[in-house]
């Protein structure tokens, strides 16, 4: 590997907050929702924080769904998958948790005609991407794809339920005159959205999901590949993302 990376962001110490859960409830199937309030003074779409579960070395991470600049509570969306999240779905309101961020990038908010992209649980940060936009006054068209009916998270203008989220994707591209795509969930749905937006001349912005062990850009366990000044170069998904322009995103 190159001793090089991809814009190496700052090495700046991320704070460490010990947050009290506000509410917890179950949204869709194995799916939860939960509300932390904090001191945690801002925080956007695209960004992350990684919640320290008891007994596990590394730290979780989640995509933040929400924040609310006056009661600067923040929210979070969480599948059950591992140990992790089977101890999140377990605590209980009043409960405290520790917890780092706001980690990595955020979303660009551009004045263009915008469709957000979710799959799955991919749509969390889609849905505080879609608060943004409409804060701005930005024309947005939010679609996710769920595989079964009762794992629909709310929120989407549109849902896509036993197919796939890309399906019919470039018509309706094409008939909301849609300039901007982002999106959220699998590499190989975000792979193919990148490719569509690059045949069909619109930009892209993809935050990209992979297993971190750090989440500060240490261990460089989420390192990818990059396309820059024409060349190939590193970066990791925790500090130079998780945003990142479809365009240069080495889709291997």
């Amino acid at each position: 590997m190159p001793s090089f990376f991809y814009e190496k962001t700052e090495n700046k110490m991320k704070k460490d907050y010990t947050g009290t859960i506000k509410s917890i409830k179950n949204i869709a199937l194995n799916t939860f929702e939960m509300k932390i309030e904090s001191k945690l003074k801002n925080a956007h779409s695209g960004q992350f924080i990684s919640i320290l579960c008891p007994n596990k070395t590394l730290r979780r991470p989640f995509s933040i769904s929400d924040f609310d600049e006056e009661t600067k509570i923040l929210t979070i969306l969480f599948k059950l998958k591992g140990e992790g999240t089977q101890y999140l779905k377990n605590l209980n309101t009043g409960d405290k948790i520790k917890f780092l961020g706001p980690n990595g990038n955020r979303f660009s908010l551009e004045n263009k005609n915008c469709l957000l992209v979710g799959a799955g649980i991919g749509i969390a940060p889609m849905l505080f991407l879609k608060k943004e936009l409409n804060k701005e006054g930005i024309n947005n068209y939010l679609i996710s794809g769920f595989k079964e009916n009762n794992e629909v998270i709310q929120g989407s203008d549109e849902n896509i339920i036993g197919g796939s989220v890309l399906d019919n994707l470039e018509k309706l591209i094409k008939e909301k005159n849609i300039d901007l795509i982002y999106s959220c969930g699998p590499t190989i749905v975000l792979k193919k959205i990148a490719q569509l937006a690059k045949d069909l001349k619109i930009k892209s912005y993809v935050a990209m999901e992979k297993t971190m062990a750090c989440s500060i850009g240490v261990c460089r366990g989420c390192v990818i590949r990059l396309h820059k000044d024409n060349g190939i170069v590193y970066g990791s998904v925790c500090q130079d993302g998780p945003v990142f322009k479809g365009s240069e995103v080495v889709w291997d």
